[in-house]
This record gives structure tokens, sequence and C-alpha cells, in this order.
């Protein structure tokens, strides 16, 4: 069994009285996708926020590329390579696409644009921007102004974003939100195309989004995790079905 690129362990977490998250474990490895499932109020959101730095945890540990980062602050996250991705925009709207990634880029090297000279920093920016556009299949779009796109293709900027931040693990919250079926559809492949090279965590409600793209399903429900398995092995899991899923969606 391979050696788990993020590892969590017993990950506990309560505002006030009430327990959000209680004793969750689960592990993620390279090369493949985990979706993380539950209903509204699950703990979802305030688990990710915990692996990303928003949060930490009342106990429990985050462990990522065999390194405790239970206590990191987000950006220490970041550059170790645990990217996290939609829900929490990153996009200057008036600024161009291929403008925006290089400022991931920038982020990412610590570089001054007057560092180096800015027309020389500019193309070193730019190029590496435009190869992470290329990555997601948006590089014909780099001279768009970012207000301009829609709904689905700021998802799609958002991920080229985080790509440029060479992560060595994506943190995905609830991609396919509020994006049109097509859109959708569009953003399957891209992530199709990327989870061999990107570890995935994906928090989605989408379950034709879900059942596309993950290896293996966590089952978030009143804070804890009730299953995990492939996805076939989640659909026919009777407790799932029971808290989750329903009978027809689980068929």
């Amino acid at each position: 069994m391979p050696e788990a690129l993020l590892k969590v362990t017993d990950l506990c977490k309560s505002f006030g009285g009430l327990r959000v998250n209680a004793n969750v474990s689960f592990d993620l490895f390279t090369g493949e996708c985990l979706a993380l499932i539950g209903p509204n109020g699950a703990g979802k959101t305030t688990l990710i926020h915990q692996l990303s730095g928003f949060l930490t945890p009342d106990s429990g540990m985050v462990e990522f590329d065999g390194r405790d980062i239970t206590h990191l602050p987000v950006h220490a996250r970041a550059h170790l390579g645990l990217a996290r991705s939609f829900q929490i925009t990153s996009i200057i709207p008036s600024l161009s696409v291929l403008e925006n990634v290089a400022l991931a880029v920038q982020a990412r090297t610590d570089n001054s644009l007057s560092f180096f000279g800015i027309a020389a920093n500019e193309k070193i920016l730019n190029d590496q921007a435009f190869e992470a556009l290329k990555v997601v299949g948006f590089d014909s779009e780099a001279e768009t102004i970012a207000n301009n796109l829609s709904h689905g293709e700021k998802r799609i900027l958002e991920l080229a974003i985080a790509i440029a931040m060479k992560p060595k693990a994506l943190l995905l919250d609830e991609p396919m939100a509020g994006i049109g079926r097509q859109e959708s559809l569009r953003l399957i492949n891209i992530l199709k195309s990327l989870k061999s090279s990107y570890p995935l965590l994906l928090v989605e409600h989408d379950m034709e989004a879900v059942f596309a793209l993950a290896d293996r399903v966590a089952v978030l429900v009143y804070g804890r995790i009730i299953a995990t398995g492939t996805p076939d092995e989640v659909r026919q899991n009777a407790e799932v079905k029971a808290a989750y899923l329903g009978e027809s969606a689980a068929q």
C-alpha cells in the first residue's frame, strides 16, 4: 500500500457545545480523486477549512507529504503544495485571465516585478502562467478580462490559478456549484485529465460529477464519516442510502 500524501487522523472541531467534526479520519493517495460528500450541515466546509488552514482543529492531526501541518497557516500549506480552489475566489475581475494566473506564479516564486527588471520578469511570469492555462485548456482565453467570463469559465480560471501554484494536491470545494450542465461537463473532463498529476480531494453535491471523477468516496453525516469505499460500494451501502443518497439516487 502506498504512503498517503494527505493523512487526516481523528480530527475534531466544535463551536461552543456543537460538535461539527467528530474523529474524522481518511487518507488521500497519489493519483486518485477522493470525493467527500454529505448533506448540508454535515461539516464538510468546516473540515475543508481545517485542512486548508483557515481553522485549527480542537484535536487530531493533519499530515501532508509526511509532515505534520495541523497548526500551519494557510500560506505555509500552500507553499508546501496543498492548494485549495473554489468557493473562496482569488480572481481580480479587472485583470486579464493571463494576468490573474501570473499573479499566482509571482506569489509562488516570491518575485518582485522590479527585481530583475519589469520586462524580464513579466515574460517569466507570463510564460509560466500561460503553461498553467494550457494545462486546463484555457489558453485561448488568456487575453480575456476576467469580469467578462461566465461563472463556469471563472471556475476554470480558478483551477488554473491553483495549478500555477505547482501543487502536490488540490482541495476542490464544490467546483460545480452554480454552473450549468455544459460547463459542468467541461469541468469534469478537465478534472479527469488532472487527477493523475494532482491528487484531488473533491467536496461536491453534484452526484454525477462525484461518480464520474471519484476513485473513492467518503460520506460525512453529522460530522462523522459513516462510509468510505468505491463509488459502487457507497451506492450500495444501506446506511448511506438512508442517510444521504436515497434509494433512487443510489441505484
